[in-house]
This record gives C-alpha cells, sequence and structure tokens, in this order.
C-alpha cells in the first residue's frame, strides 16, 4: 500500500530532515532554496537525503529524477509526482 501525503505535508518532512539531519537553520529552508549553493549540500548529503526520504515515502526515487533536483521544491515536487 502506498502512503499518501499532501504537498504541505511533504514540504514540512523535508524541512524537518533538512533542519535536523543536516543542521540547516529553518528560515533558509524555502522553496526556492538551492540545496547545494543555498544550503551548502554535497553530493554525499544528496543521498543521504534521498535515504532519508525513501524511508519516509517507502518509495525510491530514480537516480535519473534526482539528478535534476535543484531546489527544495525540486525535491517536494519529485515526492509528490512519485506518489501519484
Amino acid at each position: 500500500m502506498s502512503k499518501t501525503f499532501t504537498y504541505k505535508e511533504i514540504m514540512d518532512k523535508l524541512t524537518e530532515i533538512l533542519v535536523d539531519d543536516f543542521e540547516i537553520d529553518k528560515s533558509r529552508v524555502v522553496p526556492e532554496a538551492h540545496l547545494f549553493e543555498d544550503l551548502e549540500l554535497d553530493s554525499i548529503d544528496a543521498v543521504d537525503l534521498a535515504v532519508k526520504l525513501q524511508y519516509f515515502t517507502d518509495k525510491k526515487i530514480p537516480p535519473e529524477n534526482f539528478k535534476r533536483i535543484k531546489t527544495v521544491e525540486d525535491v517536494a515536487k519529485a515526492i509528490e509526482d512519485l506518489l501519484k
């Protein structure tokens, strides 16, 4: 059975992960924030984020999709699309 979440629930969880696990100030986690430039994540962080999101959704984000993700909003939309 697939989990379903609203866009807001996805954004809330994503914000929680970025704040709690990556120690990013909550005020910096906005939809237009660039993961690598603004939030200073690196490629290892990106993989870790993908794994944490996989636990959240019970679905794996395909690597080809994750390569196109640049912003916080891109992550949320990719999860939303994955859960459809």
